[in-house]
């Protein structure tokens, strides 16, 4: 089966080709992050005015990318598109394109919720799992055992949600539990607040990670350092929820506090302290959720993924648990962030088309 995937829940304007779920045909995404970062953050209606430009040329390079013509639509055999949760205006660029194609090409359309999304991205690529070696295209998802718990991190959410099975490829619906989230801002959230307070710029993540990145050994061996730490928030609190609003507020304390020379020369410090409090607080709620539930597979996903120190220390954690075999999966860098590929990837093994005309977006969609 062969499915265009549309995304376009926020500033970022995809369209993918999905062959089975598994094979990429073609992922194209058009970002107007560039726009965004002279206003530290994004801005909903100049995300929306860009997708309007975006949508069809995505699309059509897509459509080109995996050796197809818009004159042999009947190649595609399902359309996937984002109903949310996300911004409202990007949500209905990507929606109405994706309605209007269903209708004009006749075919079926399937909904796809963004967050579940994050989670199929690592039914697309296998590249890290303990213990179990890289199975092959097209078999990866035969390596992901049942139940899974699955943390979701991105710039919104920080949620754990419990993946009870599978669905049969094709038809069907996995099962999802939601079993905790954040109480107040996202993990990814954090990382942009407190990027800006430093002034390091946005997307915060990989800015402080950048930043972070250019401490050496040595460096963390200082008395610098070791005088800096931060909070980690409900770490050791006997529930899996999450929260980082106290970490921006002790991360503008501090800068309050010291000279604005001590903050300039010491950033890299800061920084790395940022990371590290995020991190373990995510890697140590996760693991203590996987262990209380028994859980087989641990998948993550989202855009906070993709930072290197977070695979890093969940594979380490992963390592250590010998008495408890969990499989770790974490996406290739790529399908971390917003991409077709992964909705298309969810559609095909969640495939429940709904007509086009009952179709709306919703911003507020959660994972029951």
């Amino acid at each position: 089966m062969i499915i265009l995937g549309i995304e376009s829940s926020c500033d970022e304007t995809a369209a993918a080709i999905v062959e089975n779920g598994t094979k990429i045909l073609s992922n194209v995404v058009a970002s107007s992050v560039e726009i965004h970062k002279k206003y530290g953050g994004i801005i909903p209606e100049q995300a929306a005015r860009e997708q309007i430009n975006c949508i069809i040329p995505v699309i059509q390079e897509s459509i080109r990318k995996a050796g197809f013509s818009l004159k042999k639509s009947s190649i595609i055999d399902a359309i996937a598109v984002t109903i949310g949760p996300g911004l409202i205006g990007s949500l209905l660029i990507g929606l109405e394109t994706a309605k209007t194609l269903s209708f004009a090409w006749n075919k079926p359309i399937i909904p796809v919720n963004h967050l579940i999304a994050h989670i199929y991205a690592n039914f697309l690529h296998y590249p890290l799992s303990l213990p179990c070696p890289a199975l092959p295209a097209g078999r990866r998802q035969a390596g992901i055992n049942f139940p899974a718990l699955c943390l979701i991190v991105s710039g919104g959410h920080t949620e754990l949600v419990l993946m009870k099975n599978q669905a049969a490829p094709g038809g069907g619906q996995a099962q999802f539990q939601w079993i905790a989230g954040t109480r107040d801002d996202a993990a990814g959230e954090c990382f942009d607040k407190c990027s800006r307070l430093l002034g390091l710029g946005y997307p915060g993540g990989p800015a402080i990670e950048a930043s972070a990145s250019r401490l050496k050994i040595k460096d963390l061996r200082s008395k610098e350092f070791k005088n800096l730490k931060l909070p980690r928030p409900m770490i050791n609190e006997d529930n899996f929820d999450f929260s980082f609003s106290g970490l921006k507020t002790a991360v503008l304390n501090l800068i309050k506090k010291h000279h604005p020379l001590y903050i300039l020369n010491n950033k890299s410090f800061i920084s790395y302290e940022i990371q590290e409090a995020i991190i373990d607080v995510l890697v140590v709620k996760t693991l203590k959720a996987a262990k209380k539930l028994k859980v087989k597979s641990i998948l993550i996903g989202g855009g906070v993924a993709a930072n290197q120190r977070l695979r890093d220390k969940f594979l380490l954690a992963i390592q250590q648990l010998t008495n408890v075999p969990i499989k770790l999966f974490i996406p290739e860098k790529k399908f971390c962030t917003d991409n077709a590929a992964t909705i298309a990837s969810t559609a095909f093994y969640n495939y429940q088309p709904v007509s086009w005309q009952k179709l709306k977006p919703n911003p507020s969609l959660t994972i029951n």
